[in-house]
């Protein structure tokens, strides 16, 4: 089947593809790390553990020990109060607890919320500038997803303490790195209320769907010369939207892999694609694309795309507007 011109360009769709690559969310977990490592839960992320007296106090008492996604054990002497973040989600994180003044480096790739912007970077998740991250000497390091093991012996070379915090693909992953950040920020209380309002939103948007009639759903990632790829029934994205009260149009696959072909055969009621990306318009000359009724009808959902991919308190705001978009009358 050929395709037009009028579709996403590849310099474009490879630099889609590789942010989704470099997502905190653990889509594609562990990558350049060992799976079989001890503590792994089996669920694409892995349990992060702290002593039963520290979980359970309501401040964090230092010195603080916690063992963190690689299975190290990482002693914190004090509060920490210059942090820097190897991770989007991270960055969220801290910002949503209020504790963004502790915040002294973030990666480039760290843009919400808009104040990070004035945070100085240290460069890309997968090589930071060392150099750059021990002139700052901050207290703690805190990475997630898609840390490099060969960065982490660097930075621990260099005398830096580091934690690796991720969960799994799920919002109880969310909530546990939530809860985790709050510990070593000694920031427990606000990280409950995170916690709780994400849990509370989930709870309403489960109930509001419930029992109805579920329209097939299309999650656009990347399309053009390049290939076509959604998010397929073992990716968190993909359990969204059945959770939101859609039917993921790609349930027949696993991974991020589709064909134009299957597209048009299912032909789905709904489409969600990036706003950032500018997908929406480009949908519409895009060959096989234009010819989908979702795009004929203007059932097209455009989603700042870190609400789903971000491992962070907005998940649940991304859960609710696709909720929102699909079952309007819920909402109401």
């Amino acid at each position: 089947m050929r395709r037009t011109k009028k579709e996403a360009n590849p310099s474009r769709l490879l630099s889609i593809l590789m942010a989704f690559l470099l997502m905190f969310t653990g889509l594609l977990a562990g990558c350049g790390q060992d799976s079989d490592k001890k503590g792994n839960d089996g669920a694409g992320g892995t349990k992060i553990t702290e002593t039963k007296k520290q979980s359970e106090s309501a401040e964090t008492i230092y010195p603080f020990t916690i063992t963190d996604s690689f299975d190290r054990k990482v002693t914190l002497k004090k509060e920490p109060q210059k942090v820097v973040s190897i991770s989007p989600a991270v960055t969220e994180i801290v910002f949503a607890l209020g504790q963004q003044d502790k915040l002294i480096g973030r990666t480039d790739y760290c843009s919400y919320p808009e104040e990070a912007a004035q945070i100085e970077s240290i460069g890309d998740l997968m090589s930071p500038n060392i150099e750059k991250i021990v002139d700052m000497e901050p207290d703690v390091v805190i990475a997630s997803a898609h840390f490099q093991k060969e960065v982490l012996q660097k930075l621990e070379d260099a005398g830096q303490t580091v934690v690796i915090l991720y969960g799994e693909e799920s919002f109880d992953g969310a909530y546990e790195a939530i809860g985790k950040i709050g510990g070593l920020f000694n920031a427990r209380k606000a990280a409950s209320g995170i916690i709780d309002d994400m849990k509370a939103t989930v709870a309403d948007v489960e109930k509001r769907v419930e029992g109805k009639e579920k329209p097939s759903v299309y999650y656009v990632v990347g399309f053009g010369e390049m290939g076509d790829y959604t998010a397929g029934k073992d990716t968190f994205v993909g359990q969204m939207i059945e959770m939101a009260g859609g039917k993921n149009a790609a349930d027949d696959v696993e991974g991020w892999n589709y064909s134009l072909e299957k597209l048009l055969e299912k032909n789905p009621d709904v489409l969600i694609c990036s706003k950032a990306d500018h997908h929406k318009e480009q949908l519409k000359t895009a060959n096989g694309y234009q010819d989908l009724d979702a795009v004929k009808n203007g059932k097209i959902l455009e989603i700042d795309k870190n609400k789903l991919e971000i491992q962070g308190p907005r998940l649940a705001d991304g859960l609710k507007e696709i909720a929102k978009y699909i079952h309007p009358e819920a909402f109401k």
